[in-house]
């Protein structure tokens, strides 16, 4: 697959230095369509890849265009495919695409906006990417004192919520049949992101699971002390994590079927930290 990568990602280069000898052509959008597509290809060709691979060849892709306006055009397709990328993790690359070329003004944005959007986007998530030690949160408990999450030594999903969104409303739900067939030990840290403590109390009698081996725990920091919001890029929710016990992360942005998928791993890295 990876060489089958290469050989498309050789088309896609020569494709784009031809484009930069059509500079001038007056069909701007007709030119650049049969790109579009082929970058589409490209990215599905990648799919096997490590992470680190896929932003080395989009490097090599975006360095192999002679001119800005192609290069640009190249550069921003891949951002966006990976930043809206239904594959968990994939976002990274995105991360690294902005990193190296927009945040440095190697390639211009398409506009002001959209530098501050993008701009936003790297810093709202570069902190808790797939692999990365999950940041350590001070929250408030519900009956007063602190405590830290995640915790190591314990497997952990974070949970955060607003009792107003509707969206989380239908995943709490979902949490009792999703988590109905965990069979080692499990904390969830349910985490509220408002202020009003009495929504906040009503609503956390519906968080619950109905499996022994899942302890659900409530949380909460009105006044943001814990910077929570940027540590986890929490800028709406639910968003659901799950961190191994050794303090890694290894699930983001999850929906319940996604976790369910996932609580297998989880487990055989538990059972591995215990070893």
């Amino acid at each position: 697959m990876r060489a089958a990568g290469k050989r498309l990602l050789t088309f896609l280069a020569a494709l784009a230095l031809g484009l930069s000898l059509r500079a001038a052509a007056p069909d701007t959008l007709g030119r650049y369509a049969a790109l579009d597509s082929l970058l589409l290809r490209y990215c599905e060709a990648m799919l096997p890849l490590e992470n680190a691979d896929k932003v080395r060849e989009c490097d090599f892709l975006i360095e192999s265009c002679n001119d800005s306006a192609t290069r640009q055009r190249v550069a921003l397709a891949l951002f966006d495919h990976y930043r809206e990328s239904s594959l968990m993790g994939e976002e990274e690359v995105a991360i690294r695409i902005y990193d190296k070329w927009f945040a440095t003004k190697r390639i211009p944005m398409r506009s002001e906006f959209d530098a501050l959007d993008a701009d936003m986007f790297a810093r709202f998530n570069r902190s808790s990417l797939i692999g990365m030690d999950a940041p350590v949160l001070r929250l408030r408990k519900p009956c007063g004192g602190h405590a830290e999450i995640p915790a190591k030594g314990k497997t952990t999903l974070l949970f955060f919520y607003e009792p107003g969104c509707s969206k989380c409303r239908a995943e709490v739900k979902l949490l009792p049949q999703a988590l109905s067939s965990v069979d080692f030990p499990l904390e969830l840290a349910a985490i509220y992101t408002g202020t009003e403590r009495k929504a906040w109390r009503r609503f956390r009698r519906e968080i619950r699971a109905d499996n022994p081996l899942v302890k659900v725990r409530h949380f909460w920091d009105p006044d943001i002390d814990s910077g929570y919001q940027l540590a986890y890029g929490i800028i709406g929710t639910p968003r659901l994590f799950v961190v191994e016990p050794g303090g890694t992360i290894i699930g983001r942005r999850l929906e319940m079927d996604s976790l369910v998928q996932l609580l297998p791993i989880a487990k055989a890295l538990q059972e591995l930290y215990i070893k």
